[in-house]
Order: C-alpha cells, then structure tokens, then sequence
C-alpha cells in the first residue's frame, strides 16, 4: 500500500573518521538487512564537503516497508552524529501514521550535554544549569547549530536579547534550515518592534517547517497578530484563517491558542467589513473555556455588539450593556451614545 512520506533534516558528524563510519554502516546495512529497499541511495543524502546527512525535504508517496526500512536504517545512523535532528512522517490521507524524530544520544560529550541543556529549558530556576550545559556542547562541538539556537532560547528568557540575538544569528549561520531558530529571533525583532524583520523570519519559519509541526502555526499566528497590529488586514486574515480553521490534535498546546486567535480574527473581520464572520469569530472566542490568553470576557461581548450594530442584527446592545455591566468602560462610553 502507498502512502505520504515527508523526510526533512540535516545530521552533522563532525569529523571524517565518523563520518566515513555513518557511510560504510549506511552501503553495508542497506544491502545486507533491508536488500536496498531503501528510500535514499547513500549518495543522495551523504555530503563529504560538510561532512552530513542532509535531506533538504522529501515528499513522495511510498510503500510502508520501504518507509520502515529506511526509518530503522537511518535510527542507527543517526547515532553516529554529533548535533541535529531529522522528522519523519509516514502519513494517509492527512492521518498521521508514523512519526519518528530522530537526533543523536551518543555518549559524546556534546551530545550528552546538549541533551541536558535542552531537558532543562523548561524547568523554571534551571536556567543557569541550561546554559552551562549547552556551553560545554558547544565547547565540545563548536559548529552545534541546535546548543546555539537552545541558549538562545534561555537568554530570551532572561531578557538577555542581545545575547540570545547573537545566538540565533549564530545557529542560522550554522544551519539555515531551522525553523525554530528563526521563530526564536522573530521574537527577538518583535522585542526591539522591529515588525518588518520579524515578519520575514516568520515567513521562513512557515517555510522551513512543515503543516504537521507546531513552530508552523506557531509562526502563523504571531504573522497574522504582527499584521493586525501594523493594520495590514488582508494578510492578517489569511493567517488567521488558516490558524483557526486548523483542526489540532486534543493533545496539542495550540488549543490553548485558538481563543485569543478567534478574538484577533474576528477584529481583524470588523476592519474588513465581514460582520457576520466577525460575529462568529467572536462567539467562537467566548464559547472556549480554557487558553494562554488574558482577554477578558467583557472586551470579546464588546467586540461582538459593534459587529451585530454594523451587520444590522438585533441583540447588539445587548451585548454592549452586559459588557458595560461586567466593567469594561469602552463599552460604558459607547452606551452613552445610545441614552
């Protein structure tokens, strides 16, 4: 049977003596356990100058034994690397079959401390601790591409923006296919209100990546809240179009985005006259319970009256006074107006 296969990534080794190991493993092992029924010739994939595994991004339906053949193949090649990561999706009319990510857990030093590094980001007080193990990955292995983009991430956290800019800048250098890098420092732009360079990294960061990964809606939402806010609409609201009407695993933490996406949409409609899609963004907005957002209930009720006044529909006072009510003082200048 046939289905969807999407390959993308890029493993380094770091020197000629593991990567001539990663590449006599790759011919012999293709032959001798998987009869070359492998998705890549070594050729294809193995580069010598820069001495990787790259796979810029792979798209071609295949059989399942050859995608399983290929993803058992290239779990142990991986382990000869030094720093990266590569994504693999085997998938059937949209539906996620197999997901593999794949990145080195050697005993190296670099990679061990990368791997400690990045256990600790999230781990809040563990900050320091992040960033001397990511220095000693880096130390180790000074062309570690995801260490520099990981310690850029800390120094944001620590408001150290020019150090996490030069870190980014660093990790891109290294690898210009990293979508979460150039996210990273479209937050960093975002900081300095540099919009116009942050949208061109969030552009990147929806190239670089693929619809089945997060940092892609990630990227899409902040586009489209960057737009609303430089009052470009159009653009706005193709992003935000797309972000809410995405269906997210139950899983996924960009649910707990889809209430402030509603909310900025159904803005976003207002401006462009689209009143009655406005009013069920805006519905959609107050009917979720749970998100990452502060926007109160008041603001949203406020929101939706306008939309109901300008689309000629009844309730839309309704709407205002209750959210007058509950304290919103926009909405008690705009009842005034009424009396």
């Amino acid at each position: 049977m046939l289905n969807k296969t999407i390959i993308q990534g890029n493993i380094e080794f770091g020197n000629e003596k593991s990567y001539d190991k990663a590449l006599k493993m790759f011919i012999s092992r293709a032959e001798a356990y998987y009869k070359s029924d492998i998705l890549f010739e070594h050729e294809e994939i193995f580069l010598r100058d820069s001495l990787s595994l790259t796979i810029p991004r792979f798209v071609k339906q295949v059989y399942d034994k050859s995608y399983k053949n290929t993803a058992a193949l290239l779990e142990y090649i991986v382990q000869f690397g030094i720093s990266g990561e590569l994504n693999m999706w085997l998938l059937h009319e949209g539906k996620i079959l197999d997901f593999r990510y794949l990145e080195p857990s050697s005993d190296k030093v670099a990679v061990q401390q990368y791997i400690k590094g990045k256990n600790l980001i999230d781990e809040k007080g563990k900050e320091d601790e992040a960033i001397l193990a990511l220095n000693k990955a880096i130390e180790k292995y000074n062309r570690h591409a995801q260490a520099y983009e990981r310690r850029a991430r800390v120094n944001f956290i620590l408001k150290k923006y020019h150090d996490a800019f030069r870190d980014y800048k660093k990790s891109l250098g290294l690898d210009p296919n990293n979508p979460y890098a150039y996210y990273g420092r479209a937050n960093v732009y975002i900081h300095q209100e540099k919009y116009e360079e942050a949208l061109e990294d969030l552009q990147l960061t929806i190239k670089k990546s693929v619809a089945l990964q997060e940092i892609h809606w990630k990227a899409r939402k902040l586009k489209g809240k960057i737009h609303l806010k430089k009052e470009e609409y159009a653009q706005a609201e193709f992003e935000l179009k797309l972000f809410t009407k995405r269906k997210f695993n139950p899983e996924s933490s960009l649910l707990m985005h889809k209430r402030e996406a509603f909310f900025d949409y159904g803005r976003i409609l207002i401006n462009l006259e689209k009143y009655s899609e406005a009013i069920e963004a805006f519905e959609q907005s107050l009917d979720i319970e749970e998100g990452y957002d502060k926007i109160k209930n008041a603001e949203k009720l406020r929101y939706r009256g306008l939309a109901k006044q300008h689309a000629g529909q009844n309730g839309f006072i309704k709407d205002i006074k209750e959210a007058a009510n509950m304290g919103d003082k926009e909405a008690a200048k705009i009842l005034e107006a009424f009396v």
